[in-house]
């Protein structure tokens, strides 16, 4: 039988990530961020002083992302971030990265505790477009680029940057821009995704309403 597969899509801010790890946890599922593939490509670049526009110097960063090292700080970073949007629309970085991704949902890795996981969480853009367009539940989670823009500026405030809003809702939309107007897998929801619209809604209740969507699928899909 396939691997339970999640695909979780939306822009940035949106609160995907932050269910897509809560969802993973609750269900015993295994995580992957895909984001933090493209931000390991920034930051790899920048740190060797390249330019991330730049397709040989991006793409070979790619071929070198190691994906147990995704959880360090300096990926967090606000230059990573605006950098890691310009590496996701060159072709040869994401057909460099797509592999992976396809190969961590079919073959999710063993959790610490050592029971096998019956599947797997991946969040991104094109996870349910592009990358596991066969997933079994697919969940497009958007929200206002205003709300979007004020819980960014409450995460960068948090890790003590000087920002104002309208800095950060700009570059809010101008990263929506890049990611759904790139000419390879642009951000879009799949006809067959569930939207969720967080722009009004708390943490829990969008990850009360997902649940629902995954226990559904889970006890449809068997053991």
């Amino acid at each position: 039988m396939p691997a339970f597969v999640v695909a979780i899509d939306g822009p940035a801010a949106s609160g995907k990530g932050t269910l897509a790890r809560r969802l993973a946890e609750h269900f015993g599922l295994a995580h992957l961020d895909t984001g933090k593939l493209y931000r390991a490509t920034a930051f790899l670049v920048l740190a060797a002083g390249g330019d991330p526009a730049d397709p040989t110097t991006a793409a070979a960063a790619a071929q070198r992302v190691d994906l147990a090292r995704l959880s360090e700080p300096g990926l967090l970073s606000e230059e990573v971030a605006q950098a890691s949007s310009v590496v996701a629309a060159i072709p040869e970085v994401r057909a460099a990265l797509l592999e992976r991704q396809r190969d961590f949902a079919a073959h999710p890795p063993a959790p610490p505790k050592g029971h096998r996981p019956r599947g797997a969480v991946l969040d991104g853009r094109d996870i349910g477009t592009a990358v596991c367009p066969g997933a079994t539940v697919k969940l497009f989670v958007t929200a206002s680029p205003e709300a979007r823009a004020e819980r960014r500026l409450r995460e960068l405030r948090q890790r003590g940057a000087t920002v104002i809003y309208g800095d950060v809702l700009q570059d809010m939309k101008e990263r929506d821009a890049r990611d759904s107007e790139r000419r390879v897998a642009p951000l879009a929801a799949a006809p067959d995704a569930v939207t969720l619209d967080t722009t009004g809604l708390d943490a829990d209740r969008v990850f009360e309403l997902a649940s629902e969507i995954i226990a559904r699928a889970l006890a449809a899909h068997g053991p």
